[in-house]
């Protein structure tokens, strides 16, 4: 008979799944920056983004309001390796005139529980961080302040919506400071759902979704920053406070409410609100059963059709009478007690069906809240992108403790709900006092370990101030490189290239070039055609250069050479030519004319004996004829900067600089014959191979250099040398990140505090996993998926934290780079004589190319320091082996014109 007459409160398997699936639409919608403001699932970021870690310590206060008591809490947490904490608390009535009052006597009251409190417990004196627990619906904007979005359950207070509730309760606080010598700072706002959760997450790092199922019922959840649409940043999860109890307030819920339903909620402080909330918490089960009773009485199904006064009085059947009389083996009598109570006169049938209705509505509840947990646990999931996910729910609520049967129904449903997900649910201790403070206390860890994070950062963030003196120094180092009396004792080299010609269009034949400078070694032939179909064909083939010869002899690293070119030249079958010879050698030379470079200094990891101080084409000359294979017509040695100005501007002649950003780091320019003191001549330009890694090796920039610097630089192949480039090329910078992250694990902020095996090992870092790393398209769970192939296991925090340092080094460097740059600019603007310059910059090197914001940054800051040039930059399309070849080319042009 109650089941035929309830039939609408009994819901099926696919009514829950229904239900699941609406609220995760609607979970999507509050998500949404356009959705949010008509969602009725507000979705409220809590901007708690950290689960305890458990190196938490501290004493903290914490009060908590909303619930059928206010609490005030002291919280110590131990920081002893066993993460255990302590925690007393001290419970205060709410009377009605607080609940329903004004807002400034309800602060008031607040600070006057708290502070009788702080005296009971003699805390006084102390200053304490406090975390403030409301369990409302608030829009917070950061963990410390939150307004209120509207009063639910039995609160309706005025004055206070729309306000900021933590700087009303820090204004009651001032109040009292003077008079009662207390200083307590508000650091955290947060709701009661957060802080269970929190609670759990201390003692089960698996925690990370909360869940109340009390006077009101809300569940929040660890979600990706990437999809909250309200929050700036992409990175880690936020808690989210998903507000559940006005889900249906939009009528998405009509077709599942019953008439009983609606008139609870006309009779409610809030027609129309939390309508999801009335169907399950237990501030409106006893109602519920007391409409259902009556409603059936008035038919005659009950009671002989008597209705008592009490039975039409609102409120007069609370929970904790249903849960009385679902109790297994006493509630039959329960039953009796009670209706007895209400002055009806039950008989035996009328018992077993009250009970019967008590166990329909309280059924529903867990139903539904075991549907809309479904969607939340099957969204971590999906976030996970996991077949099968192993999470805890941390919960708290009188109902879903006090209820006899209430708990192991929730259980059982989501169980069968999401098969999927192993759920093991943890009973919060005071989840909302240990919760605050406990989100206080990361909040405090997290503050603290912000600092010493900004403070090792600190020193790679350059004001425009310090670039400014980085361009000027740099300038004055150019100049010193040219000049005949200084250019010795010059860190900047700025050597002669002997390439005064560039291409005119009327270049053509057969070329071969040879690239080297990094690990590979490549031997091309290029074809060159002018006139209206010019164009430029190349056909190469790469060779390794193993280590023991990179760092052998030099007379081995020349024949290793030669045996390459003789491959290459079998392989194309051109032996027998006499083709003229580019060789594209990015390492310092000194160049006494175009196909003449005796060897300054090794660099990039070479060391090949025997080298230093002796011409390469002299060296290259004498491989060949060792090997008395072929014979070769070597007609230009070329810097690669050289070779990638060249290649750009054969396609846009206003290209005179060249600037490389890879591996390792160099510019050329064309300079005025008249400022270069060292060659003979003034008339006209030549390029100038600035050799600028060396920059600040007489120690002028050492201001900008950290520690970390030095320990690369000290770890090097070429100690006290190339100091501007170890800041700024690709073979460094993931050596400057290990550095940093070794020095923040010792600080314990990274990694546990666990230096693994590979962050010890030199070169692990390398620069391409900064550009993976700092790409905008990784999620961190990528991040963490590369720190992991490095041996790293990282939480989502320390996954943050890599990014920030990997972007903090790399932004430097592009910084840097540009600022040298504006130098060479500007005193191409200067040479010129003109007020503003348009010129093209040819750039190659993978840093440049591959690195997600390498470039913008530079070319930002080039416009910022030399803000008179208008500077282009353009791609490089293989400088090395066709820029070599173009410049053979146009020195044969040349020195035909000269014969003739």
């Amino acid at each position: 008979q109650v089941d035929r007459y309830l039939y609408h409160m009994r819901l099926s398997d696919d009514v829950l799944l229904d239900v699941m699936a609406r609220f995760q639409a609607e979970m999507v919608k509050g998500l949404g920056r356009d959705t949010n403001p008509t969602a009725t699932v507000k979705m409220l970021p809590s901007f708690v983004r950290s689960l305890p870690d458990g190196s938490e310590k501290g004493d903290f206060l914490a009060v908590d309001l909303g619930g059928s008591q206010f609490r005030a809490h002291q919280v110590k947490v131990f920081d002893d390796g066993k993460q255990s904490s302590q925690l007393e608390s001290k419970f205060y009535p709410t009377p009605k005139e607080v609940t329903q009052g004004n807002g400034a006597e309800l602060f008031d009251y607040v600070a006057d529980c708290l502070l009788d409190f702080m005296e009971t417990k003699n805390l006084k004196h102390k200053k304490l961080p406090l975390g403030f627990t409301f369990s409302f619906p608030c829009k917070q904007t950061k963990l410390e302040e939150g307004v209120l979005l509207a009063w639910t359950k039995h609160f309706k207070v005025r004055g206070v919506q729309d306000t900021d509730v933590v700087s009303a309760l820090r204004k009651a606080l001032q109040k009292h400071k003077a008079s009662f010598d207390i200083d307590i700072d508000v650091l955290a706002l947060v709701n009661d759902t957060v802080g269970t959760m929190m609670t759990c997450g201390y003692d089960d790092q698996r925690c990370e979704v909360g869940l109340i199922i009390g006077t009101g019922t809300n569940a929040c959840y660890m979600e990706e920053m990437r999809h909250i649409d309200l929050v700036e940043g992409d990175e880690g999860r936020m808690c989210i406070n998903t507000e559940w109890g006005a889900f249906g307030d939009d009528g998405a819920l009509d077709d599942l409410r019953t008439e009983f339903d609606r008139e609870l909620d006309l009779g409610s402080l809030n027609p129309g609100k939390q309508l999801f909330e009335k169907m399950i918490s237990s501030l409106y089960l006893g109602e519920l059963v007391r409409l259902i009773l009556l409603k059936m009485t008035k038919e005659g199904l009950l009671f002989n059709g008597k209705v008592s006064t009490a039975l039409l009085t609102k409120g007069k059947i609370e929970m904790k009478h249903v849960s009385a009389m679902e109790k297994y083996k006493e509630g039959l009598s329960n039953t009796k007690e009670i209706l007895t109570e209400l002055n009806l006169f039950p008989s035996e049938e009328d018992c077993i069906a009250v009970q019967h209705v008590c166990t329909i509505v309280s059924f529903r509840s867990a139903n539904l809240c075991a549907a809309t947990l479904a969607a939340i646990l099957t969204r971590l999931k999906e976030n996970k992108k996991l077949l099968r996910m192993r999470t805890t729910v941390g919960i708290d609520g009188g109902l879903y403790k006090t209820h006899p049967q209430y708990a192991k129904r929730l259980h059982k449903v989501v169980r069968r709900l999401v098969p999927t997900c192993d759920v093991r649910f943890l009973l919060s201790v005071s989840g909302s006092g240990k919760g605050a403070a406990m989100v206080t206390a990361v909040a405090y860890r997290l503050a603290a370990q912000r600092k010493q994070i900004d403070a090792a950062l600190a020193p790679f963030l350059l004001s425009l101030e310090t670039l400014r003196e980085v361009k000027n120094k740099m300038r004055t180092e150019l100049e010193y490189g040219l000049k005949r009396e200084t250019q010795a004792s010059a860190t900047v080299k700025m050597l002669p290239t002997y390439v005064c010609g560039t291409p005119d269009g009327t270049e053509k034949g057969k070329f071969l070039a040879l690239d080297l400078g990094g690990t590979n070694f490549r031997v091309l032939l290029v074809k060159i055609r002018s006139g209206r179909r010019r164009s430029v064909q190349m056909y190469n083939k790469i060779f390794a250069i193993p280590l023991e010869i990179m760092q052998g002899t030099g007379e081995e690293l020349f024949d290793h050479i030669v045996q390459c070119i003789a491959d290459f030249l079998e392989y194309m079958g051109i032996k027998g030519a006499r083709l003229p010879l580019g060789f594209t050698f990015s390492f310092p030379c000194r160049q006494a004319s175009i196909d003449k470079g005796t060897l300054v200094g090794w660099t990039k990891g070479f060391k090949a004996t025997d080298c230093e101080g002796e011409d390469v084409v002299d060296m290259l000359r004498e491989a060949i004829r060792r090997r008395n294979e072929f014979d070769l017509d070597i007609v230009a040695v070329v810097n690669d900067t050289v070779g990638t100005m060249m290649t750009c501007r054969y396609e846009d002649p206003n290209c005179e600089i060249g600037l490389i950003a890879g591996t390792g780091s160099n510019v050329c320019y064309m300079e005025d014959m008249k400022n270069i003191e060292i060659v003979e001549g003034n008339e006209g330009k030549m390029c100038i191979n600035t050799e600028w890694g060396g920059f600040g090796d007489n120690g002028c920039i050492d201001n900008i250099r950290t520690q970390y610097d030095k320990e690369v630089d000290e770890g090097s192949l070429n100690p006290g040398k190339q100091r501007y480039e170890k800041m700024t090329s690709g073979m460094y910078l993931g050596e400057i990140v290990r550095q940093i992250l070794i020095d923040l694990t010792k600080q314990g902020l990274l990694f546990r505090g666990q230096i693994s095996e590979s962050l010890r090992k030199r070169g692990i870092f390398e620069t391409k996993f900064l550009s993976q790393i700092e790409s905008d398209r990784l999620a961190l769970l990528q991040v963490r998926r590369i720190l992991q192939q490095l041996g790293l296991d990282s939480t989502c925090e320390d996954s943050i934290i890599v990014k920030e340092v990997c972007g903090a080094v790399s932004k430097r460097a592009a910084q840097l780079c540009g600022a040298g740059l504006a130098a060479i600019v500007e005193k191409k603007r200067e040479n010129r004589g003109v007020e503003h310059l348009q010129i093209t910059v040819g750039v190659d090197g993978t840093l440049y190319k591959l690195h997600p914001h390498f470039s913008r940054v530079l070319r930002e800051t080039v416009k910022e320091l030399a803000p008179q040039c208008d500077v282009t930059f353009m791609l490089s399309e293989d400088g090395s082996g066709k820029g070599a070849a173009l410049i053979t080319a146009v020195a044969k042009r040349l020195h035909n014109v000269g014969q003739k």
